[in-house]
């Protein structure tokens, strides 16, 4: 008996072409049926959306886009009883009134310092956000030393007139804070040597830096009272976010350090500074501040809410950080002691880029809500953004209904482009740093 078979009969020699997808399985319509009304209440839900999206966004885009007014030199461009028509948001007086709404009532003539300002801060920020920037530890140099530096200089006009006195006192207290970071350094078991260099290293860049702003320039002097509008909100953001993430470093390890004294400052200032509002943090800087120093020695306007804003981000930044170190398992910090090195090392090198990796979605939302936060500083007197708006739009030769309303669209524009631009850079870091975790 054969056993043979004949396959012919089983086996397709011509290839068959590939099925199409079986409808609704693919495709926008799938998509909405999937994400939109997979169910009842997901259907119900979603028509309630779209009511009111178009309740809301058409007036929106009416006011702001179709019956807006863009050309005009005073209110009448903006009234309806002069346009025979409805009138929606008056970007007239946006564009008659940006110059104020940029530079406050800074010098005219001097207004290119600011122009030279915005574009540093640009270049810097570029630079230290550019993942693929040339020398990004020069970067990081330039944005958190010479830039603070110059344009101090650029803005002010520099020639701080410090005097003799204050360079001895200045070589005095800088041999103190030497002596500290050395017996610092021997608390901690490491090398008293090094601990002394880092600190007349900290000593040597802060001579250097009073030293150029004490130094005289040629620059004509602008008082800080005549700046405003964009600058001071950039300025104070700048500083708060620039001094926050460092010295809240600084808290957070101070809390989890294992000295009783350093601890226990860390804590106090932490929960002083969380424990009250921003506006009472503002208010202090602005009217006590003065009283603990010298009769003879004044603190300008402009720094005081400055100083309280950049404690204030600094005392939240400090919990986030934190947050961050507890995360950490305890076989990172292990594994950093059993390769020899020491505490400072295991930090830098080791815990803290871990560290901060986790808690970028914590960091950024401090820095989006001190960079909002910004626009309470108009309530001690300065003329930030918000401060100019109100300002200008109580102008007459500008009185018009809708003035208020395009001055605050404007400002609400200015914050969501910052904010919004910050949140889509820490996804796209985000991603970027955890690509070799997922799986």
């Amino acid at each position: 008996m054969s056993t043979a078979i004949d396959t012919s009969r089983f086996v397709q020699h011509n290839q068959i072409e590939a099925l199409p997808p079986p409808n609704l399985a693919r495709g926008p319509i799938a998509w909405v049926r999937e994400n939109l009304f997979s169910s009842p209440l997901n259907g119900l839900l979603t028509i309630f959306v779209f009511y009111l999206l178009y309740v809301i966004v058409p007036p929106i885009i009416d006011f702001l886009f179709i019956n807006a007014v863009w050309t005009g030199t005073d209110r009448d461009a903006c009234r309806a009883e002069t346009a025979g028509h409805r009138i929606g948001a008056c970007w007239a007086f946006v564009i008659d009134k940006i110059n104020y709404f940029t530079y406050g009532s800074y010098t005219i003539s001097e207004r290119w310092r600011v122009n030279i300002f915005f574009l540093m801060l640009a270049v810097g920020v570029t630079w230290l956000l550019w993942l693929r920037a040339p020398r990004r530890d020069l970067g990081a140099l330039y944005f958190f030393w010479l830039f603070p530096t110059f344009s101090y200089v650029l803005l002010t006009g520099g020639n701080m007139d410090l005097g003799g006195g204050f360079w001895v006192g200045f070589v005095v207290v800088s041999a103190l804070f030497i002596g500290a970071f050395a017996a610092m350094a021997y608390l901690l078991k490491v090398s008293v040597k090094s601990g002394a260099a880092i600190g007349a290293g900290i000593i040597a860049v802060i001579g250097i830096t009073l030293a150029l702003m004490d130094f005289d320039f040629g620059l004509d002097h602008v008082p800080t009272s005549l700046w405003g509008g964009v600058l001071v909100t950039l300025l104070v953001a700048t500083v708060g976010i620039v001094f926050s993430l460092p010295f809240g470093i600084l808290l957070a390890l101070g809390r989890r350090s294992k000295l009783p004294i350093v601890q226990l400052a860390s804590v106090i200032f932490i929960e002083f500074v969380r424990g009250v509002p921003l506006i009472t943090v503002l208010i202090m800087a602005n009217t006590m501040l003065p009283l603990f120093l010298p009769a003879e020695m004044t603190v300008d306007r402009l720094a005081r809410p400055l100083i309280g804003v950049a404690f204030f981000a600094s005392a939240y930044m400090a919990e986030v950080v934190r947050g961050g170190l507890q995360a950490m398992p305890k076989g990172q910090y292990e594994g950093a002691m059993s390769l020899g090195l020491n505490y400072p090392q295991m930090m830098v090198f080791i815990i803290l880029p871990q560290a901060l990796r986790i808690v970028i979605p914590g960091i950024v939302n401090t820095f989006i809500g001190l960079f909002k936060d910004t626009s309470l500083v108009s309530i001690v007197g300065i003329f930030d953004l918000i401060r100019t708006i109100e300002a200008s739009r109580i102008d007459p030769n500008w009185a018009a209904p809708t003035i208020s309303y395009t001055g605050y669209a404007f400002a609400a524009f200015f914050y969501f482009v910052f904010c919004f631009g910050m949140s889509r850079y820490s996804l796209g870091v985000e991603r970027r740093l955890a690509a070799g975790q997922n799986r």
